[in-house]
């Protein structure tokens, strides 16, 4: 082809605002009148294809027009088109195909040597692949070929190394790329903070913050974030407070994960007071509490008998415009039903309905079980019945308190149409259900029965193993029939299991 004449720069324009736009048709176009008019292809306007095929979601379109670019286009291929080729199928998850795609450029007749982008594209590759120690010969393979790992190769590799739970292996890169004169960011010590903190060695995450400040590396969003949720993993939810403050005074900000785990954290050590005053001090300072986290701490607040405290939250919450969520109803609704305020907790329900928020299953079983706690095994059903209406798929734990509630009520007939109607859907019943089942075939005679099902029991998964209160049934209902030898042998077996 002849060399650069005048007009290509327009012909240039024009592929580049096709490109951006993805409009291929009319791009080839240009490029089939390019080829009438024997002008010249520059790289750069591959590169824009290839980048548009990426956005458009065709790498092997990419792949395609990559090996099409020397014959059909006389356009001389570099290690830039080559990266921009490789990182379009990267980006499509097509780890595989990327591997194939680089072996068949870097082992075949084409003059392209790889640069470190190339490398670290591999690499990432690789490491998501699980091919970690793949990966690391091609890292060390890389001096070789007088291609030097940069800050971003490491970070790859520590990355994949840390979600093979090889974190040592990952520790020791750090070092290593300390002395080799390749200087750490934040992104390289987060990486490994996070991996310690799943691990829950906190310890050398204090050492790594340490070294992190010696480096120049000033702690992040996400250095904060992440030992955070660390500290609340292990339970150290005084020291995830205070570094919380430190954070805010760095003016750093926490994301919603981050308080809302901490808070979450309060709330199940039973210090729910705790973690509304929090909440308090975040929100003076501009951070709002979201859904899920009143949610939290207005459940949490019920179980520990502090229903007023949790009225007011749920008020606050309602002045502060947090719109309610299902889940924030739904502790609502089952903490009004623990406090027996069963009338306000329907109001609730149908506020719910009114503010098109669907209840869930958990919504309607706590008010059904308040029913049945109650005695009104009437509005119990009702409620059973609307939940079916309004198409909420009832789990096992509804079945278990529906059972529950039929045998306590002596409806034994009713209650196995339930057990039938359970096991027909595929559920399986936890030791709740089967114990209210053999509590309610006890009470009418059927010893025999409840022992079958006590024997089913011992064959399914441990969430539905016998615990003491079953055994206690099928002791007393042993004992009041005067087979005192086969509770004995009941006894045993639970003394051993």
């Amino acid at each position: 082809m002849g060399s650069y004449k005048s007009g290509d720069s327009t012909f240039y324009s024009l592929i580049e605002n096709y490109a951006n736009s993805c409009d291929f048709r009319t791009l080839f176009q240009v490029f089939d009148r390019m080829k009438r008019e024997r002008r010249v292809f520059i790289e750069k306007n591959f590169i824009l294809v290839f980048s548009a095929y990426g956005r458009a979601h065709l790498p092997e379109k990419a792949i395609e027009l990559f090996g099409r670019m020397v014959d059909e286009f006389q356009c001389r291929r570099t290690v830039r088109s080559f990266n921009s080729v490789l990182n379009v199928v990267i980006q499509e998850g097509l780890f595989h195909r990327a591997l194939e795609f680089y072996d068949c450029v870097v082992g075949g007749k084409t003059s392209i040597s790889p640069n470190v982008l190339s490398f670290n594209l591999i690499i990432k590759a690789m490491c998501k692949l699980g091919l970690v120690d793949r990966a690391i010969e091609v890292f060390r393979e890389k001096p070789a070929q007088k291609c030097e790992p940069d800050v971003f190769t490491y970070c790859t590799l520590m990355d994949g190394l840390c979600k093979e739970d090889r974190i040592d292996e990952a520790v020791l890169l750090l070092d290593e790329m300390q002395i080799e004169g390749c200087f750490p960011i934040s992104v390289t010590f987060n990486m490994l903070i996070n991996g310690l903190c799943k691990k829950g060695d906190m310890a050398r995450v204090t050492k790594l913050v340490d070294n992190m400040f010696l480096k120049g590396c000033v702690p992040n969003e996400v250095t904060y974030n992440t030992i955070i949720i660390g500290l609340c993993l292990k339970g150290k939810l005084d020291k995830a407070v205070s570094l919380l403050e430190r954070m805010v005074a760095s003016k750093c900000v926490p994301n919603g994960v981050t308080y809302g785990t901490l808070i979450n954290g309060l709330v199940k050590q039973g210090r729910s007071v705790d973690g509304v005053c929090l909440l308090s001090s975040l929100e003076e300072r501009g951070h709002h509490g979201n859904a899920y986290v009143y949610s939290a701490l207005v459940s949490g607040l019920f179980k520990e008998g502090k229903s007023e405290e949790a009225m007011g939250l749920w008020k606050k919450m309602v002045e502060k415009g947090c719109q309610p969520n299902v889940a924030v109803y739904s502790a609502l609704t089952d903490g009004l039903c623990r406090e027996g305020k069963l009338d306000e907790a329907k109001e609730i329900l149908c506020e719910m309905v009114n503010k098109v928020c669907t209840p869930n299953a958990f919504t309607y079983i706590s008010l059904i079980k308040g029913f049945f706690k109650t005695g009104n095994s009437q509005k119990a059903i009702q409620l059973w019945k609307e939940m079916a209406k309004n198409h909420c798929m009832p789990n096992e734990i509804c079945y278990s308190v529906l059972i529950n509630g039929r045998c306590e009520d002596g409806k034994l007939r009713e209650a196995l149409m339930v057990w039938a109607h359970m096991l027909g859907h595929g559920l399986i019943p936890d030791v709740v259900a089967y114990g209210s089942m053999i509590h309610g075939l006890c009470n009418a005679g059927s010893v025999e029965l409840g022992l079958k099902l006590f024997n089913e029991m011992l064959c399914q998964e441990s969430d539905s193993q016998p615990d003491v209160v079953t055994y206690n049934i099928l002791l007393r209902a042993l004992c009041k029939q005067n087979s005192i030898s086969r509770a004995i042998d009941l006894l045993n077996s639970m003394l051993r299991s």
